[in-house]
C-alpha cells in the first residue's frame, strides 16, 4: 500500500478528516477532532502512525519488520508502519480499521452512539 492508497483508505473512514496541524509534511487523520493516524514521507518512504492496543502493538512489531514503535508517539499505544510493500494491503487496512475503532471507543458516549447510529456498528467497528 502506498501513500495515495493509504490516504484514500484513511479518508474513507466515516467522518474522517485530514488536517495538517504539524505543518504540510505530516497529514493527520482525525475523527471528531481525535487523531487516529498520521501519514508522511520519511527519507522518501511513506509511513504512517496508527494507534494500537499495547499487546497487539508488540506482536505486530515481532511479525513485521516494517512495524516499529511509534515515531514521535507514545510507543506503548502507537506503531509506525513503513509502507515499503512488505506488509499485505489487507493487513494495513486491518490496522487502520483497528486504530479508527480504538479512537472511536475513546470518544464521548454521545459521539460514539451517533457514529454507530448514522453509519452502522459494522462500518465503525470493522474487525
Amino acid at each position: 500500500m502506498n501513500y495515495k492508497a493509504s490516504q484514500a483508505y484513511l479518508l474513507s473512514k466515516p467522518e474522517a478528516i485530514e488536517d495538517y496541524p504539524f505543518g504540510e509534511d505530516v497529514a493527520v487523520f482525525k475523527i471528531k477532532n481525535k487523531m487516529f493516524a498520521t501519514l508522511a514521507y520519511h527519507e522518501s518512504i511513506a509511513q504512517m502512525n496508527l494507534k494500537c492496543e499495547p499487546q497487539e502493538a508488540l506482536m505486530l512489531r515481532d511479525v513485521f519488520e516494517a512495524v516499529i514503535p511509534g515515531y514521535h508517539m507514545n510507543k506503548k499505544h502507537w506503531n509506525t508502519i513503513i509502507l515499503n510493500g512488505s506488509i499485505p494491503e489487507s493487513e494495513i487496512k486491518r490496522m487502520i480499521d483497528r486504530s479508527y475503532s480504538l479512537v472511536v471507543n475513546g470518544l464521548k458516549k454521545s459521539e460514539k452512539d451517533a457514529l454507530v447510529l448514522i453509519h452502522g456498528k459494522d462500518v465503525i467497528h470493522k474487525k
